[in-house]
Order: structure tokens, then C-alpha cells, then sequence
């Protein structure tokens, strides 16, 4: 069992988020609920079985530009992280891929609405963020959503992500999206102002 933490941050509002390698036996049964909910749409893993969904993970765990890796908040397990190389996985053959390129997929449990904390998804996505800008040869990241998935789009735009081009893809039509190590930095720097100016603000009118 291999519990080893990979990476941490700590969100000033939200508290610690870590994140661990997926074991595709041990966490299988907790991916198969994740990934066939009906929130999981966007994952196209909805009829998948338990054996499927070891077998997606084991495989990706034996690819050597593919990894997967669970993430925590306070100590419990929230969400999902897939990490890939672009120019082989995803996206080859349907994009110019750049020296330090890096793809990822991203899923949040699922909760019920009442226990649903607010801004938890758009810490999630800068925890993911910040994970793949930890290593220094990762230049830009990579992301092809669903043109339906508005929440996603959403998402990325706020931790600096532009649209390049409307891509058709086997399994769905995507928006090819980029992000640099220095776009990522500014999204962060302007929502941490933000929130400085709105505590401020609050702070005045009580």
C-alpha cells in the first residue's frame, strides 16, 4: 500500500489538499463509484464495471506517458487526476504539441448539494495546477473538455487557460485550451487580490 503524499497546498479558505498515486486495485472500487455517477458524465466512463475500471487503471499505471493520481482534502479522498503526454495520448496527431506540453483530466467526487463547500472545484483545479507546474520542465498545459461541459470551460478560463481551436475528436467535439506556467500564475495572483479586496471591503462595512 503506498500512501507516499506527492505533492500538498494549503488553501487559506478551504485548508489541505494533497495528492497520492492512484493504486488501480486498492482505489478501484472508489474510482468505479466516481466515474459512473451521473455527475461524471464528461468522464465516458458511465457503464463501465469494477473490472473496468482496474483494468483502465492498471493500464494507465503501466503507461510511461500516462499517470493517475487520487487527491485529498483534509486527509479524505476528492478527486481525480489524470496526467498525459499530449503529443501521444489525447491529443496526437491533432494539435501542434510544444517542448514541456502536459495534458491533464481532472474529476471531483461527487457530493450531495447541502455538503457542497463553496469554491471547492476552483480549488481543486488550482491544486491540479499547481501539482503540474511543480515539475520545472512543464511549460504548458493541455486540455481538451467537451464543448458542452460550461462548467469546465468556466474553470479553466479562471486559472488562466485561453481557447485555441474547436477540435472533433472519436468521442466527442473539444475546445483545444492552453495555459502557460506564467498565465496560471497571473489568474492566481488576480483571485488572491480579489479576495484580499473583498475581505477588506467586508471588513470596512461591519
Amino acid at each position: 500500500m503506498n500512501d507516499r503524499i506527492l505533492f500538498a497546498r494549503a488553501d487559506e479558505r478551504l485548508g489541505r489538499f494533497e495528492v497520492r498515486a492512484v493504486d488501480p486495485f486498492r482505489d478501484a472500487e472508489l474510482l468505479h463509484s466516481w466515474v459512473t455517477h451521473p455527475k461524471a458524465a464528461y468522464w465516458l466512463m458511465q457503464d463501465a464495471t469494477l473490472p473496468d475500471v482496474e483494468r483502465e487503471y492498471m493500464s494507465i499505471a503501466a503507461a510511461g506517458n500516462h499517470d493517475a493520481f487520487i487527491g485529498l482534502h483534509e486527509g479524505r479522498p476528492a478527486f481525480l487526476i489524470e496526467r498525459y503526454d499530449p503529443a501521444e495520448v489525447e491529443l496526437k496527431g491533432l494539435y501542434d504539441a510544444l517542448p514541456g506540453d502536459i495534458g491533464m483530466h481532472f474529476l471531483v467526487a461527487p457530493v450531495d448539494q447541502d455538503r457542497r463547500l463553496h469554491g471547492f472545484t476552483r480549488a481543486v483545479i488550482t491544486t491540479v495546477m499547481a501539482l503540474l507546474f511543480d515539475d520545472p520542465a512543464v511549460r504548458r498545459v493541455v486540455v481538451e473538455p467537451d464543448v458542452r461541459n460550461t462548467a469546465v470551460h468556466a474553470l479553466n478560463e479562471a486559472v488562466g487557460f485561453t481557447v485555441v481551436e474547436r477540435l472533433a475528436k472519436p468521442e466527442k467535439d473539444a475546445l483545444l485550451s492552453v495555459c502557460t506556467r506564467e498565465m496560471f500564475q497571473s489568474a492566481v495572483s488576480a483571485a488572491q487580490a480579489t479576495a484580499t479586496a473583498t475581505a477588506t471591503a467586508q471588513g470596512v462595512t461591519r
